[in-house]
C-alpha cells in the first residue's frame, strides 16, 4: 500500500459486477452543444448502472479534492451558468483575447493504460481498480438504423470511456485535469506581463489572456497531443472580444450596447442559434396531433419554457425573452385557430392576455421583471 495515498474499500456485489455478458448498447443521440453533429453513447445496462454509481458515490469525493477549480463540467456543486458567470467576470477583467477549443472525441480516444494511472494514484484498493477496468473494456453493442447489430470494444480495446456511463464524465475530467494541472505548474497564468487564465467545461477549453491568445493556443495543442487528446480544428477559434461577440456553451459574448443611449458593456446574452433552437421546440410541441389537449400540452409547453429560461437566467436576456414570448404567442394563436376552426386570424379571440393568463402560458418576460403591480 502506497504512504499517503487513502484506500477506498468498496467491493460491489457479485450479480451487479460487470462481464463479457453485460453489454452495452450504443446508439447514435444527442447533439454535441459545442459544435453540433451528432455522437455515440455507451449506455450500460441497469445492473451497471446500480453498480457504477455505488462507486462513483464513494470515489468521487476523494478525486474531487485534487481537481483543477477552473474545471466545471459533470462535478458536484457546480453548473453550466457557473461556468458562464465565470468567462463573463474575466472579461470584464480585461482578459478579451480569446482563444476557443473543443476536444476531438474526447471520450472516445482517452487511453485505458494512462487514464488507470490517474485513477490508481489516489485508489489503491484493488477491487475497484478491477471493476473500472472492465467497465473500461465492457464489449458495446452498436445497431444501425435499419436494427443490424454487431460488437465494438471489449477486451482488445485500448482507448475510450463509453459515453452515456453514470462514472464516465469522472474518468474524464480525471484525464483531463492531467492537462490542468501541468497548465499549473509550467507557471501558465502567472507571467505578468502576459497574465492568461483557463476555464474547462467537459469537452469544451477556453483560454483567456490581455493578448497573444494564439501562442497559448498552440502551446495547448502540443500539450494535448502528448497524453492523446487532439483539438478539434472546427471547434477552434481565436476572438478579439473588444471587437467581436463569440458564442460559448449557448451563450453569446461580447461588447453589448444599450439601445437607449447606446453605451456599451460587457454582456452575455441568449445567442441566436440558442433561441432558434427554442423557436423549433415551440413549433414541436404544438404541432396538430402532438400537442394533446388542453392543460397537457400547455403543460408540456411550460416546461420547455420554464427549462429554457432557467438556463438563460444570467446577463442580458430581455431582448431575447420578449422575442420567445412573441413567438410563443402566435404559435399558441395559430394552434387554437386551427383546433378551434376560427376563420379570422384569432388575435381579439386569443390575446396575449388570454394565452398569458386566462391559458397560463409562461411569459418569460413576466419571469425577468417580475410580476406587474397590483391595480387598486
Amino acid at each position: 500500500m502506497n504512504r499517503g495515498i487513502p484506500t477506498i474499500v468498496a467491493n460491489p456485489a457479485p450479480a451487479a459486477r460487470p462481464g463479457n455478458r453485460v453489454t452495452c448498447v450504443r446508439r447514435a443521440a444527442g447533439l454535441n452543444r459545442c459544435g453540433g453533429g451528432q455522437r455515440p453513447l455507451g449506455i450500460p445496462t441497469i445492473r451497471d448502472r446500480v453498480a457504477q454509481t455505488t462507486v462513483k458515490l464513494v470515489i468521487e469525493p476523494v478525486f474531487e479534492a485534487d481537481l483543477d477549480p477552473e474545471a466545471y463540467g459533470c462535478r458536484p456543486k457546480r453548473s453550466v451558468l457557473d461556468v458562464i458567470r465565470r468567462v463573463h467576470q474575466l472579461l470584464r477583467e480585461g482578459y478579451t483575447d480569446v482563444a476557443g477549443a473543443g476536444l476531438s472525441k474526447c471520450f472516445d480516444t482517452i487511453p485505458h493504460a494512462e487514464l488507470g494511472q490517474c485513477v490508481a494514484r489516489r485508489i489503491s484498493d484493488r477491487q475497484v481498480l478491477k471493476v473500472i477496468k472492465r467497465w473500461l473494456k465492457t464489449p458495446v453493442e452498436e445497431r444501425d438504423e435499419i436494427g443490424k447489430r454487431w460488437m465494438t470494444g471489449g477486451g482488445k480495446s485500448r482507448c475510450s470511456d463509453p459515453q452515456g456511463g453514470v462514472i464516465s464524465p469522472l474518468l474524464a475530467n480525471l484525464y483531463v485535469n492531467r492537462f490542468l494541472k501541468y497548465w499549473r505548474r509550467t507557471g501558465k497564468g502567472k507571467q505578468p506581463r502576459s497574465r492568461s487564465k483557463i476555464v474547462n467545461h467537459a469537452e469544451a477549453v477556453m483560454v483567456l489572456r490581455c493578448d497573444r491568445a494564439a501562442r497559448e493556443l498552440e502551446w495547448t495543442e502540443r500539450t494535448m497531443e502528448r497524453i492523446g487528446l487532439t483539438l478539434n480544428r472546427e471547434k477552434t477559434k481565436l476572438v478579439k472580444a473588444r471587437q467581436e461577440r463569440f458564442d460559448f456553451l449557448g451563450y453569446t459574448f461580447g461588447p453589448h450596447r444599450f439601445k437607449k443611449d447606446g453605451h456599451g458593456y460587457w454582456g452575455a446574452s441568449p445567442s441566436r442559434k440558442s433561441v432558434a433552437r427554442l423557436r423549433r421546440k415551440v413549433r414541436e410541441v404544438l404541432r396538430p396531433g402532438e400537442a394533446g389537449r388542453g392543460e397537457e400540452g400547455r403543460d408540456r409547453l411550460n416546461r420547455v419554457l420554464a427549462g429554457w429560461s432557467s438556463y438563460f437566467s444570467h446577463g442580458t436576456r430581455l431582448m431575447a425573452y420578449r422575442a420567445v414570448d412573441n413567438h410563443v404567442c402566435e404559435r399558441v394563436r395559430g394552434f387554437l385557430r386551427r383546433r378551434k376552426k376560427v376563420s379570422s386570424r384569432g388575435t381579439r379571440q386569443f390575446s396575449d392576455q388570454v394565452v398569458f393568463g386566462k391559458l397560463g402560458v409562461v411569459r418569460l418576460r413576466r419571469i425577468h421583471l417580475g410580476p406587474p403591480p397590483a391595480t387598486a
